[in-house]
């Protein structure tokens, strides 16, 4: 019989693909996030991770581990921006990862511009926001 520490242990050791895949319908959210954090997790379990909501401190921390993962491609990262942009429309408040989107070339600028008038963007959030995006485009 198999405990949550061992899906967490498969989850963060693990390096094949389909293994991955699989441990991304476990029902433990922590086991989620270490998928999100494993390098070897391919960008279709990392798609299927987006969709995925359980609190929205854990929900913000799984959005940020997916903006910054080396393997999330175009696809898996507007289906990111889209998640955070639904999310800052209902007030929540995914900072982070709307700050590590602003750092990924796969997106333009103008997509993720298109954060800073959400409901849920500060002030702050929208300065950083464009910090980020000037020192991208000064590189």
């Amino acid at each position: 019989m198999h405990t949550p520490a061992d899906w967490l242990e498969r989850a963060r050791a693990e390096t094949d693909g389909a293994a991955l895949h699989r441990l991304a319908r476990s029902p433990y959210v922590f086991v989620r996030q270490a998928l999100a954090a494993n390098p070897a997790t391919e960008p279709g379990t990392l798609l299927e991770l987006a969709g995925t909501r359980d609190s929205p401190w854990n929900d913000n921390r799984l959005l940020l581990l997916l903006a910054e993962h080396p393997r999330a491609d175009r696809t898996v990262l507007r289906a990111v921006l889209d998640v955070v942009a639904a999310r800052l429309a209902e007030g929540e408040r995914p900072y982070a990862a709307v700050l590590a989107l602003a750092d990924r070339p796969e997106l333009t600028p103008a997509e993720v511009r298109r954060l800073a008038p959400l409901p849920g963007a500060s002030a702050r959030l929208r300065s950083g926001l464009e910090r980020r995006l000037a020192f991208r485009t000064s590189r």
